[in-house]
């Protein structure tokens, strides 16, 4: 899952591209203060900021040039400002993009995705999660579609198998049944997150040794589900 830093002081906007970059399967990160974004930028592997022009402490102008002297990665101005010689300014300064407000939330989330998909192809940089995801005796193809258990393949419907590999590809983290359900099956399908927790079972069902201890997916009350995979 790539990961994203909005700087960004307002925070209705912050949550706002917060809300439909994580929708779309990107880890967000806000800083509403220019001096703790820098340090943020320069010491979390980010793969994408989103620089607000005006902020307290430093603006994204000085931001992105001190970034840039460190880094190589993509990086898109937010601002109110409409003039040429800013978007000048910031283009010069090393932005990739510059999105003027009040903008389209679903446009900011297709230059993210044009911009770093631009970014892995030209560096061979490869943030695609591996085709193979093995833990514990489970083991996942994504290529083939293909779901084993101790080395037994097991019969998964398309969307157990969409479940049970976004879950394995960000392990250890929680996510909710509305999250999931936006992420699975997007807003134009016609049901509620209730689905999320049929899926689950059937999963469970099918991958778990024992059913009265949850091994690999657990339920986190009042929060949503979670893949455990132990670091090594």
């Amino acid at each position: 899952m790539e990961k994203i830093l909005i700087a960004e002081d307002d925070n209705a906007i912050a949550e706002l591209e917060k809300d439909y970059l994580e929708i779309n399967g990107y880890d967000c990160d806000i800083a509403d203060d220019g001096t703790e974004a820098l340090k943020r930028a320069l010491t979390v592997d980010y793969d994408l900021l989103i620089l607000d022009i005006m902020l307290p402490g430093k603006s994204g102008y000085d931001i992105c040039r001190e970034v840039r002297a460190q880094k190589d990665i993509p990086i898109i101005m937010v601002t109110a400002k409409q003039e040429s010689i800013d978007k000048i300014r910031g283009l010069g300064l090393g932005a990739d993009d510059y999105v003027s407000k009040p903008f389209d939330p679903g446009e900011l989330v297709a230059r993210v995705k044009v911009h770093i998909e631009r970014y892995n192809r030209l560096t061979g940089k490869k943030k695609i999660d591996a085709d193979v995801i093995e833990y514990d005796g489970l083991r996942l193809e994504k290529n083939s579609w293909k779901v084993f258990v101790d080395g037994k393949e097991i019969e998964m419907a398309n969307k157990e198998f969409e479940l049970l590999t976004f879950l394995m590809s960000n392990p250890n983290k929680v996510f909710s049944k509305e999250y999931l359900f936006e992420r699975i099956w997007g807003y134009d399908f016609l049901s509620d997150s209730a689905t999320v927790a049929v899926h689950i079972n059937r999963i469970r069902d099918k991958i778990e040794p024992d059913r009265n201890v949850n091994k690999y997916i657990s339920t986190i009350r009042g929060a949503g589900y979670r893949f455990n995979m132990k670091e090594n």
